[in-house]
């Protein structure tokens, strides 16, 4: 997922999309770790998403308290 996209994103979407991805990175990891997986890079790119994620609401989370 791109940064434009997680900017586009409400608050409250984007909190429901980070717990999916995070289970979702779960699973990933417990594959993987059973049997590999075709293409590990999945894992990075899902890591990087959370990692945006986390990023953007960090960033609003300043930028409201910083408003007040």
């Amino acid at each position: 997922m791109k940064q434009e996209v997680v900017k586009e994103m409400s608050t409250a979407d984007l909190r429901d999309r980070l717990v999916e991805e995070k289970k979702h990175l779960t699973k990933l990891k417990l594959n993987h770790a059973v049997s590999p997986l075709e293409n590990p890079q999945v894992i990075v790119e899902s890591k990087k998403t959370i990692a945006r994620m986390l990023t953007e609401l960090r960033k609003r989370e300043l930028e409201e308290k910083n408003n007040k």
